[in-house]
């Protein structure tokens, strides 16, 4: 699969409604992966790859192998998203991409979008794939101007404003992510990590990966906001 499926509307109507703001919506209905479609390059060559995308005792898990996304089928903007997660035997990594679009636009694997990394001691960064993000201190948390990029191998890597956020493997995090118009911000543990603004995409599907490590999580719920929280 070369591109998203279609949506046949382009927002979905639960973020259109003046009545539905405050209104959460879970992503997971902890039975199956109803309302997601999952991207595995490997899966279109070999049709005895497994997909690693499953429902396990009432938890979505990604089991890391082969690589790839489960990606919304709707389109969203204007939201908060809160995913409680845990690697399930290691530390490793994982995440989850907002405003995500064409498929397999980086190295024929990662969607067009700003990755909210969950990689273990590095849960908060950006990443920017094929889309671009402004933090302040932008120098220091990306490096030298003149590499910034989006694509290949540019300086897409902005790293968090906070340390040590994550908890032992084994134990639950939470990680809240809120976009709004052209601004991105996330917390973990309930720890302010980052900001972004200027974003060059505001709205588009939600992705999980598959990025090596199996990871379980038992909460994926989207509110609908109208403006950022406080730091």
């Amino acid at each position: 699969m070369k591109l998203f499926y279609a949506s046949a509307i382009a927002i979905t109507l639960f973020f259109n409604s003046a009545t539905s703001f405050a209104q959460s919506k879970s992503l997971f209905n902890g039975k199956d992966l109803k309302g997601w479609h999952a991207d595995v390059p490997e899966m279109d060559k070999n049709p005895n790859a497994r997909n690693p995308f499953i429902v396990r005792n009432g938890l979505l898990v990604s089991l890391g192998t082969p690589g790839g996304h489960l990606i919304t089928d709707a389109v969203y903007k204007n939201y908060r998203i809160e995913v409680q997660y845990r690697f399930a035997a290691k530390p490793g990594n994982c995440g989850v991409l907002v405003h995500a679009s064409k498929s397999r636009a980086l190295y024929d694997m990662f969607p067009q979008s700003i990755e909210v990394q969950m990689q273990h001691t590095m849960a908060g960064d950006f990443w920017c794939i094929e889309e671009d993000i402004t933090v302040t201190d932008m120098e220091t948390r990306r490096g030298p101007k003149e590499k910034w990029g989006v694509n290949g191998d540019k300086l897409r890597r902005i790293k968090r404003l906070s340390k040590d956020v994550e908890k032992p493997v084994g134990e639950w995090n939470k990680m809240v992510i809120e976009c709004v118009g052209d601004q991105v911000k996330v917390w973990v543990n309930d720890v302010f990590t980052n900001h972004g603004t200027n974003c060059t995409a505001q709205s588009g599907n939600i992705a999980l990966q598959a990025e090596g490590s199996e990871v379980e999580f038992r909460k994926v719920e989207l509110t609908p906001i109208r403006k950022l929280s406080k730091d």
